[in-house]
């Protein structure tokens, strides 16, 4: 077949009509990956980047990919860039705090809290991450105001409480953090009731893993249950001092029971912070 100067055109017009838009590459990248094709999803992202520098979309998949396979430190460059791109995102700096956290780098992520909060003036009240950044960043008094907060939110979070009992007892010990502690209303997951009476002292740390390990349920939610109840006993132990108890079971919690949301990453910084001291 001969080859002729409009054959060439017709090819270019017919493969720059099949070039792929934004959106459609964005489309392909998240298929991949929810097909647990990573690398594919990579591919496609990587690729409409370079294609498309500016598209912020694109970078937001990028940085979310990377956050969800523990790159946290690709997933702040990324959120970077994009601020970078358009300082008026407010989301931007809410995600970018929140792989900061994950990335170990405590007070850079109150920092875009902080600027999120700025533009958001109503996600102030129910900024639990904000209030968990303040307790690892040792201010403590900022993180009881939060958590105190939170409490018009949502009254019924026994975390919420516990939360605020940590910071209180940093500051003023256990017994006075006890007599402060916040009342809580019905928090239906297991073992968080009793998590509660815990703190309070009204229990023992065997009650709580009895309460997880109780009933017959799904071994997704036995172990969300487990995941709970051993990092809140961990936290309790080393409340206490106990390091060895409280590395034991926190460890148990970031190893053993991971669960898809923020609070496995908090085991984890909190199980290698422990994993620090017993140096």
């Amino acid at each position: 077949m001969k080859i002729t100067v409009a054959t060439v055109l017709m090819l270019v017009i017919v493969g720059s009509a099949r070039a792929q838009t934004a959106e459609e590459i964005g489309k392909a990248a998240s298929d991949a990956y929810h097909e647990k094709k990573i690398d594919e999803a990579y591919r496609h992202l990587n690729a409409g980047i370079a294609k498309y520098p500016k598209n912020l979309d694109l970078r937001e998949l990028r940085a979310e990919l990377n956050e969800r396979v523990d790159k946290f430190g690709d997933a702040v460059a990324d959120w970077t860039r994009i601020i970078e791109l358009d300082k008026d995102r407010p989301r931007a700096y809410q995600m970018r705090g929140l792989v900061q956290f994950k990335a170990g780098r405590i007070k850079e992520s109150i920092a875009d809290f902080d600027v999120y909060i700025e533009r958001v003036p109503k996600a102030k009240i129910s900024h639990w991450q904000r209030g968990i950044s303040y307790y690892y960043a040792g201010q403590y008094e900022n993180g009881r105001k939060q958590f105190e907060g939170y409490q018009d939110y949502d009254d019924s979070d026994v975390e919420n409480a516990v939360w605020r009992f940590m910071c209180m007892v940093r500051v003023d010990g256990i017994a006075k953090a006890r007599k402060a502690m916040l009342k809580i209303g019905d928090d239906k997951r297991v073992p968080m009731r009793q998590v509660y009476d815990l703190y309070k002292g009204d229990l023992k740390p065997a009650d709580v893993m009895a309460a997880a390990n109780a009933g017959e349920v799904s071994p997704e939610d036995r172990n969300k249950r487990l995941f709970y109840a051993h990092l809140y006993v961990g936290i309790y132990h080393d409340l206490l001092g106990d390091k060895k108890k409280a590395f034991e079971h926190v460890n148990q919690a970031a190893e053993k029971h991971r669960i898809g949301h923020y609070m496995w990453d908090v085991a984890r910084i909190h199980r290698d912070i422990l994993a620090k001291e017993k140096k």
